[in-house]
């Protein structure tokens, strides 16, 4: 890995939390399981924050005790969940506490192939030489297996079913055939702390549903929204604050702003609001996005007028957002804006409703 990160745009968590990890490898002192470089006690304080690392997500302590008691055992763990929950964002915590490297990560997608996730070959070397160690090209699996490292599968359920299934031997014996080769080196066996951490999105269900074969191989964990509003506001204004230093911009927009922006989207997420009930849009309105919103806001604020972002910006940015899977969100957003924002008082609210006419059709 490259030690210096300043030119990345999003560096790994275990480069990106680098003295965090250090400092809780020097002072953990608590059992570890087989292959894994921290104790469970000192990945749940890397996760949630504690023994001097800082919080990375909003998360249920029970939900991460059960994950990590689940990669300490022969099972795989499968985090499920509404888009924008940070699943993905937790598989990588996961991998980079436990086994030093979240890099070793299988995108799920139609187009995913079986040699895409455990090996390959070197062509111009097959040729030459024939099948042999130095002419296959370990794919993700592979070297976890091979160094006893944490697995990401992500998306999971977009794969074909026969390339999901691929996983069903390994997962069970802990052993991967190379058949082209012979001897020791057709036969790749798991080393201590390798493990599969996959992810699935609940609004993917029935695209490629897993067999009931592979289901049995992992244990389910669902990671639901942020329930706490001042929770979302502050993860929200922490996660935007360092995506705008990355895009130089020196500070995120003003905690009113972003208030109004946590609240609607909060409102359009559930369907209820401090007025009632009211209509839920269709296109996924979690945290992810409000943080996506939230940087824009601050890009647009700072590069184009020299301030930190306005209320009106967010309704330019909303449009995209709200009209992805429907176009009928952006009636409904319209509908929002002159039954539940009209009615709210509060310098951030007025502005908003004022440039409602923003919204494009």
């Amino acid at each position: 890995m490259p030690q210096q990160t300043a030119a990345i745009q999003r560096p790994p968590a275990e480069i990106a939390y680098r003295e965090e990890l250090d400092a809780l490898r020097r002072t953990d002192k608590g059992p570890r399981p087989p292959g894994w470089a921290l104790s469970l006690r000192a990945v749940k304080s890397f996760v949630l924050g504690g023994d001097g690392a800082s919080a990375k997500l909003v998360a249920s302590p029970a939900l991460i005790e059960r994950a990590m008691v689940t990669l300490a055992t022969s099972r795989a763990l499968l985090l499920i969940g509404e888009p924008g929950t940070a699943k993905s964002f937790l598989s990588e915590l996961l991998a980079a506490a436990i086994g030093a490297d979240s890099t070793l990560t299988i995108q799920g997608g139609a187009s995913l192939t079986e040699d895409q996730i455990k090996y390959g070959w070197n062509y111009a070397l097959l040729v030459s030489e024939g099948p042999s160690r130095r002419a296959l090209v370990p794919a993700p699996l592979h070297r976890g297996m091979s160094d006893g490292k944490i697995v990401r599968f992500e998306e999971i359920t977009r794969c074909p079913l026969e390339v999901q299934d691929t996983l069903l031997s390994i997962l069970s014996d802990r052993v991967m055939a190379v058949p082209e080769l012979s001897g020791e080196d057709g036969m790749v066996f798991a080393r201590d702390g390798f493990n599969v951490i996959a992810t699935a999105n609940t609004r993917d269900r029935g695209v490629n549903e897993m067999s009931a074969a592979l289901k049995r191989r992992f244990n389910f964990e669902t990671v639901f929204p942020i329930r706490d509003a001042d929770e979302e506001l502050a993860l929200v204004k922490r996660e935007a604050a360092k995506l705008l230093a990355r895009s130089g911009v020196p500070a995120a927009p003003d905690d009113d702003v972003l208030e109004v922006l946590v609240t609607c989207f909060r409102e359009l997420r559930d369907g209820l609001s401090a007025e009632g009930g009211m209509e839920r849009l269709s296109s996924v309105m979690s945290t992810a996005e409000a943080v996506s919103v939230a940087h824009a806001v601050g890009v647009r604020g700072h590069y184009m007028r020299g301030d930190r972002g306005r209320p009106e910006d967010i309704i330019e940015c909303l449009a995209g957002t709200a009209a992805k899977d429907n176009a009928e969100d952006l009636t409904k957003l319209r509908r929002y804006l002159e039954q539940k924002v009209s009615k709210r008082s509060g310098e951030a609210w007025k502005a908003f409703y004022a440039a409602r006419h923003l919204l494009t059709p």
